[in-house]
């Protein structure tokens, strides 16, 4: 799951800024203000790079304190972990009530 949504998102959402230049076959960025829409205006390569590894980074902080702040509510409500007991005959028989395994 880390594999490929956080380092195949990281890795995808920066290409987005190398891919999107007209040097590269990219469709560049419009220029929304133009009425005619004739003015696709400059690419600055590097900038928008810098841009998209920005957006990468408050993300990765954005998603990194909120899953911290709900990790830390599931512990002080339900808590994390199961009794010893429990782990040790199998969660499959005291959660659910019935085996996994016969043997």
């Amino acid at each position: 799951m880390f594999g490929v949504h956080c380092v195949g998102g990281v890795i995808g959402a920066i290409a987005t800024g190398i891919l999107v230049a007209p040097s590269l076959g990219g469709v560049g960025l419009t220029d929304y203000t133009n009425i005619t829409g004739n003015n696709a205006g400059t690419y600055a390569f590097g900038q928008q790079v810098i841009s998209q590894i920005v957006a990468v980074l408050a993300t990765l902080i954005w998603s990194g304190v909120g899953s911290a702040i709900i990790y830390k509510v599931v512990d002080l409500v339900v808590g994390l972990r199961v009794p010893a007991d429990s782990e040790r005959e199998g969660l499959d028989v005291t959660d659910h009530g019935e085996r996994a395994y016969n043997y």
